[in-house]
Formats: structure tokens, sequence, C-alpha cells
């Protein structure tokens, strides 16, 4: 339940009393100003942060109310849009943001400036709150079509909300009431209580309306009159709302819709609505929306394009200053800007960059923009959960707005961009719709010429606009949605590039950004770099070797500001440590001597390659099978299928036939808070349960990846370039994996298979004459012969015996 001790209490906020007029929270609210002092609150509230305080004074015939005479009660609004109605009035449209009290008046001149505190709803039962709820908004309706409100299509959608606070506030702010009661209903604060009000007072202007209307039924032969309360003032008396007050502005909206070369439908739909407004009183809620929706129709791009850099060899060379490697994006942009020197106006492309965070997919976007001399604009899709994100929200909600793709495209201000669609695999889903349901039609170049956002409504043409779609996995994202790209995938780097990386790009900007000098103050040998890359860094990308190297330049900085401008200083291997400390990640096992039982698997995460250690053990019991290390149901059911041909095998080699009796084997995958899943480890539990059955030692200079079925036949695996960049990360030069996974190799970096021995293997048979270090058949075979010899010996003295003699 919320309270009010955690409210904030503001300060110098400037404050505007209102006649005959009270605000609510969640509600867009015109009214005209004209006193002096009124205007300079508006001017400087406008100049700071757009808040301002409103609240109705008791007394309206009062043109300079003193502060007894103002509620204390009022709303904390910010400032949507101001008009200068003449040299007198300004009209002013504000938002209610939240209820607050005034604590203390700071001023009183040139205008009030006073010190609020925000006020927070009490909250009651919910059961209750929603019973009521229902028959306020039941009577509500009622009331809207009595009254005959013209804003009651616009109003009825905005009810939907499910916050009783907004909709009672909703509700208060659309009611014909003397100016007491909805100040009373603004000062309470309990939400159970306001709906019950509302309830009672709803009731109440029902009986009245029917009232009147049986009287003037009787002295006009049955013709309804809108009901509406005489006190209730819309407009300051004496102002006359005529179409002649606006001639200068329907003009201008009309000039500037012939400007913006929009379709003939957008066209259509644009002089439909300005003749619409022309119709309006300026100031009212509903020419608001009018002059919204024309706003966000002019400013469109409907025509406008950036020029395209055609020259192959100047965007080559923009994508080679800003990024290292990643050669089969390079690739890409060049032959897109190869087709268009050819294609007039070829099809917008839409690229996906899968692969671990910090290895430049996101800034890629910004250099491709570059590259091809278009605007560049990114949109986020983290935690992004409503189609209406996506696709809009139709007019007729209060607050209305286009989607985010429309919004993009109106800050980039051309129809042909670069657009980043960035984290789309972090998006999610609820009972307001799936917004990755809604980029389908974004990214298929066969539908998005003809784009509809719910609140243009209108078609817009988005073929010609380069997509970019990034996300460190593929399994969130709908594969139809998958299907509409063309996927790069961006494994992670190696040793070396990281070492170019931090050399080219990472280190000249942590200089720069330090204010240090290379030749002057500061020197990191390429010794050092590779010490920090493998000791201090355990990443597929590069954004923890750019924090180190940033911590290192902050430690020199330091050195140079108490030691003078001329201090210089050479980092080693040697001295590393005095600026990182010791190193945060030892060498891994394979640096280790060769052990049974254990052996190297290569696994795949989200942010790149991993190599796990698999350890088995047997211990007396009763054949036991135990897995531990927080194996995933896939991982568990593989080390099933590796022990179950596992056993096969030593019944076919007459081998550890009692093992089921006796023993227990327990397999263990450490680093045990991490959860581990996939079929890939099935090859490298089998080579450890043979290994410890046979007593031979696994080569811990081998990493392993494949699935295994009970006949030990190996199926192929995923990841394989990002499992083997992390092998060669951690000093191994030799692989084993499926023969189906050759085709994978094709865009591992010519580095890693230069260094690397890559064995195919199609059984467990091939594997075991790798992973072992010892032939495994021949030492079983040799285990038996003394066995065999003994038992041949001992059956021949016993055929030598004699008979026993009976008497």
């Amino acid at each position: 339940m919320p309270t009010n001790e955690s409210a904030e209490i503001i300060k110098n906020v400037p404050l505007i009393p209102l006649r005959d007029l009270v605000v609510f929270p969640s509600t867009l609210v015109p009214f005209i100003i004209g006193r002096s002092s009124s205007i300079q609150a508006l001017k400087s509230a406008s100049d700071k942060d757009k808040r301002i305080f409103l609240s109705a004074q008791m007394d309206a015939s009062l043109d300079n109310p003193l502060p007894a005479d103002i509620y204390s009660m009022g709303i904390l609004a910010k400032i949507i849009r101001t008009v200068k109605m003449d040299d007198s009035n300004l009209k002013v449209i504000v938002e209610g943001k939240k209820r607050a009290r005034v604590l203390e008046y700071l001023s009183t001149y040139p205008y009030y400036q006073v010190l609020v505190k925000e006020v927070s709803d009490i909250e009651g039962s919910r059961t209750d709150i929603n019973e009521i709820l229902k028959n306020v908004l039941t009577l509500f309706e009622e009331y809207l079509k009595l009254s005959q409100h013209t804003n009651l299509e616009a109003i009825i959608p905005a009810l939907r909300d499910n916050n009783p606070q907004r909709i009672a506030d909703i509700i208060s702010s659309h009611l014909y009431l003397p100016l007491e009661e909805k100040q009373n209903l603004l000062e309470i604060i309990n939400t159970s209580d306001r709906i019950r009000r509302l309830n009672f007072l709803l009731e109440n202007e029902i009986i009245k309306i029917h009232s009147r209307l049986r009287k003037d039924d009787k002295k006009q032969g049955r013709r309804k009159i809108p009901f509406r309360d005489p006190s209730q003032k819309v407009f300051p008396p004496g102002l006359n709302m005529k179409k002649d007050d606006q001639p200068n502005e329907i003009e201008e909206l009309r000039k500037k819709v012939v400007d913006a070369n929009m379709p003939k439908d957008a066209e259509e739909k644009a002089n439909k609505e300005i003749d619409r407004l022309e119709g309006m009183p300026p100031m009212s809620a509903e020419a608001t929306v009018c002059r919204n929706y024309l706003d966000w129709l002019i400013l469109l791009p409907w025509t406008k394009k950036s020029r395209e850099k055609r020259n192959l060899k100047e965007a080559e060379k923009i994508l080679d200053e800003d990024h290292y490697g990643l050669e089969k994006v390079k690739e890409r942009i060049l032959e897109y800007l190869s087709i268009r020197q050819l294609v007039k106006n070829p099809k917008g492309i839409i690229l996906g960059f899968i692969g671990p965070p910090g290895v430049g997919k996101s800034s890629l976007g910004r250099s491709i923009a570059r590259a091809t001399g278009r605007k560049f604009v990114r949109l986020s899709l983290g935690g992004v959960r409503d189609e209406a994100e996506i696709r809009g929200h139709r007019r007729t909600y209060i607050g209305a707005y286009p989607g985010r793709i429309i919004q993009m495209i109106k800050r980039a201000g051309t129809k042909n961009p670069v657009f980043l669609l960035d984290e789309i695999d972090k998006m999610s889903m609820d009972f307001r719709g799936d917004p990755a349901s809604a980029l389908m039609e974004v990214l298929d170049p066969e539908q998005n010429n003809t784009f509809l956002d719910h609140y243009i409504d209108t078609d817009y043409d988005l073929s010609q606009v380069m997509f970019i779609v990034t996300a460190n996995m593929m399994e969130p994202i709908p594969r139809p949605l998958i299907d509409r790209m063309e996927l790069i995938r961006i494994p992670g780097y190696t040793e070396e590039e990281k070492l170019q990386i931090a050399k080219r790009f990472l280190l000249p900007k942590q200089m720069e950004a330090h204010g240090l000098s290379k030749n002057k103050n500061i020197q990191i040998t390429d010794k050092a770099l590779r010490k920090i890359i493998r000791e201090q860094t355990k990443e597929a990308g590069v954004r923890n070797l750019e924090r180190e190297i940033a911590s290192v330049c902050r430690k020199i900085v330091k050195k140079v500001v108490t030691k003078g401008n001329n201090y210089r200083e050479t980092v080693t291997p040697r001295s590393l440590e005095k600026f990182l400390g010791i190193p945060r990640f030892r060498s891994s096992e394979i640096d280790k001597a060769d052990e049974v039982g254990v052996a190297i698997g290569m696994a795949w995460t989200e942010f790149g390659g991993e190599l796990l250690t698999f350890e088995v053990t047997k211990v007396h019991g009763k054949g036991n099978f135990t897995l531990t290390g927080q194996l995933g149901e896939i991982m568990q059911e593989s080390a099933q299928t590796a022990f179950s041909y596992v056993r096969g095998k030593m019944y076919e080699l007459d081998i550890a036939q009692e093992l089921h009796k006796s023993f227990d084997i327990h397999v263990h995958v450490p680093e045990g808070a991490t959860p581990k899943e996939g079929p890939s480890a099935g090859i490298t539990l089998a080579t450890s349960i043979i290994s410890l059955l046979t007593e031979i030692p696994v080569t811990k200079k081998v990493a392993l990846s494949g699935e295994i079925t009970l006949k030990g036949k190996v199926l192929p695996v995923g990841g394989v370039k990002e499992k083997l960049l992390a092998a060669h990360r951690q000093g191994i030069r030799e692989a084993v994996l499926p023969l189906d996974n050759k085709p994978d190799l094709k865009d591992l970096p010519k580095k890693v298979k230069d260094d690397m021995k890559i064995h195919f293997v199609e059984n467990m048979d091939q594997v075991l004459e790798i992973a072992l270090t010892e032939k495994y058949l021949e030492k079983i075979e040799k285990e038996k012969a003394p066995i065999t010899s003994e038992l041949s010996e001992n059956e021949e003295g016993e055929g030598q015996q004699e008979p026993p003699v009976t008497h």
C-alpha cells in the first residue's frame, strides 16, 4: 500500500491559480491565462523543466488572489504546449502528473513560488475497488450519452486501463460538477473512497439529467437538450471562437502538406484533418490531437533520401578504420554498394548479426551508415513487450503516439537510413501483444513498402531502409522472423585479433579520453597487452579488455598529475601487476598432466565458447550412476546415453563386467553454480568413462565435442566456430569434431585453421584412438593374455590328475 512517507518534496515550483477549473492526474487540460503573474510563472516553468503547480482559487472573481484564497491541494503538471492568442492571453495545454500539497509560499512577487510535497494515492482492497469500479464505469458511460459529450469516442478507450486511480481521475475530470465538489474529489487520496464518491455523484447527476430532460420534453416536445452545468466555464467570457481566429495556422498547414510531397492517400487524410481542425475551437483538447497528427504527417520524410556513397574504395577504407577483421560483414556491404551502381532502386537489405557481447555488432551499424553515406538510427528492443511500441497506438487513445519505427524514421529525416534494431532477442510478450510478430511486417522486403502504423493510419514505404538486427543468441527469436534476415555470425576474436584491436583502437581511444600522449606519457608493450588478454580477461569480445586498459591509463594519469606532465611510463609484463593486481584467471587444465577419467570438452554460451572439464570416478556401491554440476535435462540424457554405450562396450570387450554390481559411477562437471545444457558433451563423457575403466589417461591437449548415439555414432553439434575459438584462446591446438561439422569451418579465421589440427570422426572408436594416450584395445588384450594362459595351465593340470580310486 503506497504511503506518503516516500513522497518527494519539490522546491521553487511556480504556481498558477486557476478560475473555475480543477486539473486531475493523467489528463490533458487546455486553459487560457491572462494575468501578468500567471504568464511570468508559465515562462519561468517553461525555461526550467516545464513543471508547474496548478491549484484552483476559491473565489473566481478575485483578480489577485492571496495564498489564503487558493486551495493548498493541487496538481503538479507538465507544460505540453503554449500558443499566443493575442497581446494579453496565452493558451496553455498541460498534462496532470501527480497530486501535491503546498507546504510553504517561498515568494509572492512577481509570481507565486511554492514548496510542495507530492501526495501518493492510498489503495484500498483491490476486490472491493473492482466491484464498485464496474458500476462506476457503467454509470459514466450512461452519463456521457445523456449529456451528449462530444469526446465520447476518445474517452471510452482511455478507461480500458487496469489502474483504478487513473480511471477515477479521468472520470472526475470529465464530470460537470461545481468547483467545490471537483476539489473534494482531488483531495480524496484514498482510491476506494474516491471511487465510492464518484459512484454517488454519478447516480445523482444521472437523476438530475433525467429530471431536466423530462421537464424540457413537456416544454419543447420531447427534444433532447444537452445538459451542461452553467457554473462550469469552459471558455472565459467574451472570448469569441470563430474560424477567422486561426486563418494563418490553417493556411500554413495546407502549404506544409503540399510541400511534404505525401502519397495521395496520406494527403487526403491530412486535408480531411485540416478541415476538421478548422471547425474546432483552437483551445479544445480535440484540436490538439488533430494538430499532433498533422505534425507527424508533415514531418515524416515521404520522399527525402540520403545521397549514397558509391565509391567502393572509400567505403572499404571507412569500414577498416572503424573495425579490425569482420571480413564477411565488410564484404557483404561492399557487394551491396556494387549492386547499387548497376541497379537504380534495389530492395533494402536486412542483415542479422548474431554473436556474443562486445564483438562490435552495434558499432558496426554506425560504421555501415558512415560507409554508405546514410543517416543512422538505433532502436533498442530490450524489454519491449507491447505490440503498440512497434505499430503505434490508435488515435482514439489519450496520449497516443506513433510506434517506435515511425518515430525513428522521423528522427532520421530520410526514408533510407541505416536502422539498427538492437538486442532483438531480449524482447518479451504479454497480454498487450507480441512485438516480435509485429516486426515480421517491418523486416519483410515483400511487405514493408506498405507498412501501416496504427497512429499514422496510412501506408509508409520502408523498403529502402537498410535494417540491421543484432542478437546474442537465436533461440528466443521466432523462426519466421529469422527466416526474413540474412544471418551473419560474429563469433568472437582470436588473441591476435584482440591484440591488434587493442593497439589500433582501444589504446588510442583511452589515451585520448584520459589526456595522455603516446610518445610522451605512456607506452604499453605487445607482451603486456597479451598478458592482459590472457590473465585479466576471459571473453569473446573486447569490452573487459578496454576496461583494463582504461584502468592502466587512470593510474598513469594520477602519476602524471603528481609528478609532472613530462612523466613517462612503459608498461611491461613485469610491471603490469602493480597496475592491475594479481591475474584474475589462472592457466587452465591443459597445462596440467594427463589424468584418468578427466577430459576437456567444448561448450557454447551466448557469451561465446567455453571449455569444460568432465571428471568421472568410481566408488564402492551398488551400480548407481550419479550426475552433478547443475546439468540440464538434455545433458543428463546425453550422459545416460554415453554410459549405456560404455556398458555395452564392456560386455563386448569382456572388461569390468562386475562394475554395475560393486561400484557406483559419479560424473561431475566443475563450476557447479553455472547451469550447463546440450547434447554435445556425449563423446566427452563416454571418453572419460572408458578412460576410468581401462585406466588409460585422456590427453589434455585435445578438446572434444559431439553427440553420441547408443551404437557409438557421432552426430553433428552447433556453435562449432565459437567452440574452436575458445579452445584456441585457451592454448589447445587439437580438437575432435563430428564429420558432418566439416562445412562449419569455412568461416573460421585463417590463424585458427593454421594453428589447430582438427580431427573429424564418425564413431567412438575413432574418438578413443585420438583422445586416449594409449591404444586401449591393445592394452585390454595384453591384460587378458596372462589371465588366459594361467587359466589354460590350470585346466591342463586338472586333466592330468589320476581319477579317484573307489574301494
